[in-house]
């Protein structure tokens, strides 16, 4: 006998601040990263039983080294959470912690589980090189020549997109100004103050007693929106990946470190715990382009995602959309016409930054506190551009 499908609500959401590379969490495991955004999440429901999560599913893009060993069970179990409370790590890339946030969101639409936790984590400072440790890929996936692409830097596949859709570089720097001047005013605002978690790090260094000391400061806010970005500044960065190109480090995402835990529970949860849910998941879709072209995913995915949600993008009053890069973002938003007012509010990835497989749960994190100031924000969407040529877009109705 087959299940009525259920809704899925989302009733908490946190992150830690998104460190530079090398920046204020260089030293922090992504482990322990994502222990504290899971241990945290869950204490937004005091009187949660915890043996009632149903599953730790987490995003992480590359899931080696330090976040190896099925980083989503090691994390709970450091978190504290019961030892019957399983864990999973996915990997899509860069919309690994969007796809946790479905995956567990369809979990309990399924009638499988009434709470369920995702996450995403990611330590690019932990990583020896952007692509891990040990590449190894497959020699037949080039026997195709469009296959070729998949060995471009991500950078590369952004020139190809500026080229095709004709984004100028001029265009690409104005977009990096504004997404820095947009975090930049957001962080001033308090705007990311309810979702961001501090984080305390602690730092070690012998003394000429031969005694180590400890000490400890807490990150508050996101390490990458610059006060001083103008326009003048980028136009004098030369191009990174092409000689006579137009993608620079300027306008294109940083290199991060963060995670960030989504706690979703069934309407019977949500009666059972007496929580105000903030939105409700309404649909989410993943479609593929050509790997040369990585960068317009975002193209096939949304209209697929708001078809799903039986809704138009007119009914979109807030994007997530990630900058991976200045180029693609331009791209994606001039093709499918969004409102640039309603695309990443408060800044994107190119200030914000983008710690690969925690993005998609950390911008949910942000979407989420949204919703929650904005009581006439009905329908939010995130999306982003996934590496070997992919897209993903997920919609959410605040409750």
């Amino acid at each position: 006998m087959s299940k009525q499908i259920q809704d899925a609500y989302i009733v908490a959401a946190l992150r830690t601040p998104v460190a530079r590379r090398n920046g204020a969490f260089r030293h922090v495991r992504p482990d322990d990263m994502l222990a504290t955004v899971l241990r945290e999440v869950v204490a937004k429901v005091p009187n949660l039983d915890r043996n009632e999560i149903g599953d730790v599913i987490t995003g992480c893009a590359m899931p080696e080294a330090e976040q190896g060993m099925n980083v989503a069970r090691i994390g709970l179990l450091l978190a504290g959470l019961p030892d019957a409370v399983p864990g999973i790590t996915i990997n899509r890339f860069c919309a690994s912690g969007l796809q946790a946030v479905a995956d567990a969101a369809n979990r309990i639409r399924l009638g499988e589980a009434d709470v369920m936790i995702a996450a995403g984590t990611e330590s690019m400072s932990a990583m020896p090189q952007i692509m891990g440790n040990k590449v190894s890929l497959n020699p037949q996936i080039f026997a195709r020549t469009e296959n070729l692409a998949i060995a471009y830097g991500m950078g590369l596949t952004a020139e190809k997109v500026a080229q095709q859709w004709g984004v100028s570089r001029e265009d690409q720097d104005v977009f990096a100004v504004e997404s820095h001047r947009r975090a930049g005013a957001a962080i001033a605002a308090g705007h990311f103050r309810d979702e961001i978690l501090p984080y305390a790090v602690k730092s070690y260094a012998p003394g000429a007693d031969g005694v180590v000391r400890i000490a400890e400061h807490c990150v508050e806010q996101d390490e990458g929106p610059r006060a001083d970005a103008a326009l003048d500044r980028l136009a004098k960065l030369k191009p990174v990946f092409a000689a006579r190109g137009s993608v620079t480090a300027g306008n294109s995402s940083q290199m991060s470190d963060g995670a960030a835990a989504v706690l979703l529970m069934s309407e019977t949860a949500v009666k059972r715990y007496d929580v105000q849910p903030i939105a409700r998941f309404a649909s989410y879709a993943v479609a593929g382009v050509p790997p040369q072209v990585m960068g317009v995913g975002p193209i096939e995915a949304i209209p697929r995602a708001l078809k799903l949600a039986g809704i138009q993008l007119a009914d979109i009053g807030w994007t997530e959309l990630n900058e991976a890069f200045a180029a693609q973002a331009l791209a994606v938003m001039r093709q499918l016409d969004l409102d640039p007012a309603r695309v990443n509010p408060l800044g994107g990835a190119i200030a914000l930054g983008h710690p690969l497989g925690a993005t998609g749960a950390i911008r949910t994190a942000t979407l989420m506190s949204a919703m929650r100031r904005d009581p006439a924000l009905r329908f939010g969407m995130i999306s982003m551009c996934i590496g070997t040529g992919m897209g993903a877009a997920a919609v959410f109705e605040r409750v």
